[in-house]
This record gives C-alpha cells, structure tokens and sequence, in this order.
C-alpha cells in the first residue's frame, strides 16, 4: 500500500500544487505514510504461531490426559482424564479474566497490572509489543490475541501437569479450588519474572526460551509439595500400582513429543531460523535422553521397558525446553542424555529413598528434568544461535565479543541460572504448602478411605469404564 502511494505521489502533487498545497507538504506526508508505525505485522508469523497454539493445547488434551491416564490404575482412568480436560476449561476462563493481565501486562518486577482485565483493549489489528507501556518493551510481528492465546496454552498444562503427582488420591471440587489459586498467585506472577521485559529475573538475564523454570520446575516443586502434604496412596509401596494401559500412555507422550514443536519452537514467537534451531534442539534431546533413560534401567533392571523410554522421552522434552532457542544440537543431546539418567535416577532410587508418593513422577521427570536443563542452558548456550534473528543485538552493540553460556566463556551465566532456579522453587514451594493447607482445613484435600479404596471414577463421576 506505501509503495503505491509513493509511485503516485508525483501525479498527487502536480493535481494538489494548482490547488495551491505546497510539494514539500505532500512530500512530508508521503514520508509519514511510508514510515512503518511500531512492529509491523507479519503473516507468517502468524499463521506459525496459529498452529504452535494449537499444538500445545493438543499437549494438554489428549496428550497429557491419555499420558497421566494410562498410567493409573483402570478404577481412576475416567478422574485422571477430567483433571486435564477440566483443568484445561477452568484457566482458560481465568486467563481470560485475569491471569493473562496479571503475567503480561503492567510495569512492576514482581507481577503484572489490570491492563487486559477481561482481555479489555486486546487490539487484533496489529502487530504489539510486549511490554509497550515500558522501556524494555519487546516488539513482536504477530498480534497480541495470538500471543495471549499461546501463552494461555502453556497456563493451561502447567497445573494439569501437577495432578500427576497426586493421582488416585485427591477431591476433584478441592482440585478445582487449587488449581484456581494456584495459577494466580503461583504461575502469573513467576511467568511475569521470567518472560515479561519488567520481571526481575528477565532483567537478571535468566534464560528460560519455553518454560523450564516457568512451567517444569514450577509444576514439579508444586507436585512434590502435594504429594507431601496429601500423603501416600493406601497401600503404597505394597500394593501392585501398575499402569493399567501402557498403550494409552505411549499414544499420549508421542502426542507430547509432536506437541511439544509447537511450545519451544513456537517461542521463537516467529516462523525464522530460530525457531528451526529449536525444533532440531528439541526432537533430538528427546531421542538422546529416551535413550539415556531406556540404557540405564537396562542396566539397572535387566530389561528396558516402554514406560521407561516414553518417560526418558518426556524428560528430555522437559529438559531441552529451557535451552530450545539458545543451544545448538550437540548441547541439545548432551543436555537430553544427561537428563534421561538423571531423571530414571530421581523416579526410581530418589523417590524410594526419601519415601514420598510421586504418583506418576511429576516431581522427578518435570521437576528435575527442568533443573538440570535450565541450568545445562548455561552451560551451552550459545551467541551465534541465540542472536540468529537479532534477540542480543543491542547487547553486542555495546560489547561486541560478549558470550552468552559457560563453554563460550562467561562463567557467570550458570550462577544467573541457579538464581532463577532458586527464586522458582522457594516462592512456588512456599505458596503451593500454604495454599494446600488452607484448601484442607476449609475442604480437605483427599478423598475418604473407601472412595480411594473403590476408585475415584465412579465415587467422583458416577462413571466406569467397563
């Protein structure tokens, strides 16, 4: 549209000059009306992150839902899928209202403001940038529904990724409450640190391209937390708590595996070379530790199992996602196999050693698999991927040889990183045991003894599968 006016800008001024208007005018608003105003909106891009948000929603539902409900015994199948499919419903309405507002909008280093209360002035027609109102505002090339959709995807499968660590044990009306309180005061405001250009582990310079500690870490804190405070199944570790269809659970990781594209290369927040490095980082850190995880339980046991590999698949996934966009794939799979072992480890000797209740180990694949990738991402992160569409430019502006991880030279990216780390984890820890014993003593938290002994589909839903 600029360039057909400025072609016609001649002819424009040749009828306006008879009329008296002077060319210089006309040339000034020629100027105006080609000069682009803020971010400029890109198709592409668009559509790119149309279809990630898609993606990341499939994550939740079925992936996670079929994933968390192949694992369980057949009597809580039916409750295990309603978490995810409900908890999916119930923060999108918040998001809506709230959530969206208090992560991503506002000037303050702790938490958001009331900006996009009720998503009001959400402008569809242009391309935003994130954080406008601010200094360090951050352009974009999409518009900001389409943000705010992909970010509410991501809201959605961080508390449904805790109900893993207390399956076959926890009261769907308290479960609701929880998860209502927990993504305002727990996930908003440590997705603001993190991700908005005022949180102050943003301005720290803490590295987390889709979510490690945003997501992983704080889902598996928050896990673990639960499984404390609700405490063991009946008859854990006794009882034979074998997964009741391990076809169920393989369909839902490889639904994750295909989702997860959409949540680290779609965090590229374009369709360029970045977000290509982070969808190679991705799939083959998810090979390296499905790998790591499937050869040291043949060790350990004798026999490698396809529980072992789906989960050593998803802790990769975890692992990698918070250096997607940052590392290149020789630091991908070094990252992927380190956290297979790690986290076989840290579901199997860790959890019988300390004697907690980590149902379908949220804690020990999510949790630590995002620890040791958001701290691996200090380790390997690297200059060259991470500024490929310019994200550093104004850092190496001013310090033309500056290094972004450990192996190029900046020793200090790994202590960045643990501080991020440690903030995550003492702020999720402590709000998530207060929440948690609030909601018991006004609710309670767990099922009585015979509806746990019975199951929960049937208690809770009025529904068996038969």
């Amino acid at each position: 549209m600029s360039r057909l006016f400025l072609l016609a800008a001649p002819t424009m001024a040749a009828l306006l000059g008879l009329a008296g208007l002077p060319e210089a005018a006309l040339a000034q608003d020629a100027a105006a009306a080609a000069a682009p105003a803020g971010p400029t909106l890109n198709n592409g891009d668009t559509a790119w992150m149309l279809v990630s948000t898609a993606l990341v929603l499939m994550m939740t539902i079925p992936g996670l839902a079929l994933f968390y409900g192949g694992m369980v015994r057949k009597m809580n199948v039916l409750a295990t899928v309603m978490q995810s499919f409900a908890i999916t419903c119930l923060i999108s309405v918040l998001w809506y209202v709230i959530g969206y507002s208090l992560a991503f909008t506002g000037e303050g280093a702790y938490i958001g403001g009331l900006d996009r209360l009720f998503l009001n002035g959400l402008d569809f027609t242009k391309a935003f940038t994130l954080g406008e109102s601010t200094s360090a505002g951050v352009p974009t090339t999409i518009p900001e529904p389409v943000f705010m959709m992909f970010q509410m995807t991501f809201a959605i499968i961080t508390p449904a990724l805790i109900t893993g660590a207390f399956a076959d044990r926890m009261k769907f009306s308290s479960l609701l409450v929880f998860t209502a309180l927990w993504s305002l005061v727990v996930y908003a405001p440590i997705a603001h640190w993190v991700w908005y250009p005022t949180g102050f582990l943003f301005g720290l310079g803490v590295l987390d391209f889709a979510g490690g500690t945003v997501v992983h870490i704080n889902a598996g804190v928050a896990g673990l937390v639960a499984a404390l405070v609700i405490g063991k199944r009946k008859g854990y570790p006794n009882e034979n708590f074998m997964p009741h269809n391990l076809v169920l659970s393989l369909i839902g990781a490889s639904l994750l595996w295909v989702g997860w594209f959409g949540f680290n290369a779609g965090s590229a927040l374009t369709a360029g070379p970045r977000a290509g490095m982070a969808m190679a980082a991705t799939h083959i850190a998810t090979a390296g530790a499905a790998l790591g995880w499937m050869f040291a339980e043949w060790a350990a046991k004798g026999k490698p199992s396809v529980l072992g590999i789906i989960s050593g698949a998803v802790a990769g996934l975890v692992a990698v996602t918070p250096a997607a966009g940052f590392v290149d794939p020789t630091g991908a799979i070094v990252i992927g196999i380190v956290a297979g072992v790690i986290c076989f480890w840290s579901a199997t000797s860790l959890k019988r050693a300390l004697g907690y209740d980590d149902s379908l180990d949220a804690f020990g694949v999510h949790g630590v698999g995002g620890l040791v990738g958001a701290i691996l991402t200090g380790v390997f992160a690297k200059m060259s991927v991470s500024n490929s569409e310019g994200a550093f430019a104004a850092v190496l502006k001013d310090s033309p040889n500056a290094t972004l991880g450990l192996l190029e030279g900046n020793a200090s990216a790994v202590w960045i990183q643990i501080q991020g780390v440690a903030w995550t984890i003492g702020w999720c820890a402590i709000a998530t045991f207060v929440l948690l014993k609030v909601i018991d003593v006004v609710m309670g938290l767990r099922v009585d003894e015979d509806v746990e002994r019975d199951g929960l589909d049937l208690s809770l839903h009025g529904e068996t599968i038969h």
